[in-house]
């Protein structure tokens, strides 16, 4: 009697749940919105640093051109880098004529070089990533050996995620695409022995950006 007295409370109640109303249901998701939040333009270089910095990254803000050579030649006294390699022709020059000593040519390359400048493709202000491809002067090499990896850019370099940086590298280079394209976020690093985190395991174990200011005012 009481077992017949409790299936029927439980159909009861069954039968009312039917009979209300279907629940509420969301919207449909919208699939092409964007993933992450829009990172708007005039935050890009804020977001960018905050981020690079938080994946142990060193960054040195320059007013301008002048200034970048006068950063350089102080963090690389500081740092007591005596062999600077830089490739590129166009680093070269300014370089030279800002007088700090580099080594320009890749005889002896892996023994002992210290440091290395470059330039890159794109900084990406989401993940504070710099994009590098082997389409420079410095291929794949310049920003895996050395123990510091030096990157000059400017801010008119900065987009706001991975795919407006492809989309750049894909508009500068059109079917002559890199063979390498690369996103560097902080100093390599692993903690795949024990838990315990090490710097520079697969390569370098500092990396520097020059961020030169070039963004109207």
């Amino acid at each position: 009697m009481y077992e017949a007295k409790s299936k029927e409370i439980v159909l009861r109640r069954v039968r009312e749940a039917l009979a209300k109303s279907a629940p509420f249901l969301p919207p449909t998701p919208d699939f092409s919105s964007p993933l992450h939040q829009v990172v708007p333009v005039e935050d890009l270089s804020v977001v960018f640093a905050e981020m690079f910095i938080k994946n142990a990254g060193v960054f040195i803000y320059c007013d301008n051109e002048e200034d970048f050579f006068d950063q350089l030649y102080v963090y690389k006294k500081e740092q007591n880098l005596q062999h600077l390699c830089v490739w590129e022709s166009n680093l070269q020059r300014v370089i030279h004529q800002a007088g700090i000593d580099y080594v320009a040519d890749e005889e002896n390359f892996v023994q002992g070089i210290e440091a290395s400048l470059t330039t890159c493709e794109a900084l990406i202000a989401r993940t504070g990533s710099i994009m590098v491809s082997s389409a420079n002067t410095g291929g794949r090499r310049l920003s895996i050996y050395p123990t510091t990896h030096m990157v000059v850019a400017k801010a008119s370099q900065l987009v706001a995620d991975i795919k407006d940086a492809l989309q750049h590298v894909r508009d500068k280079y059109k079917e002559n695409f890199p063979s390498m394209v690369s996103m560097v976020s902080g100093p390599s690093r692993t903690a795949d022995i024990e838990k315990t985190l090490v710097m520079g395991a697969h390569g370098p174990k500092q990396l520097v950006l020059f961020l030169i200011d070039d963004l109207p005012h």
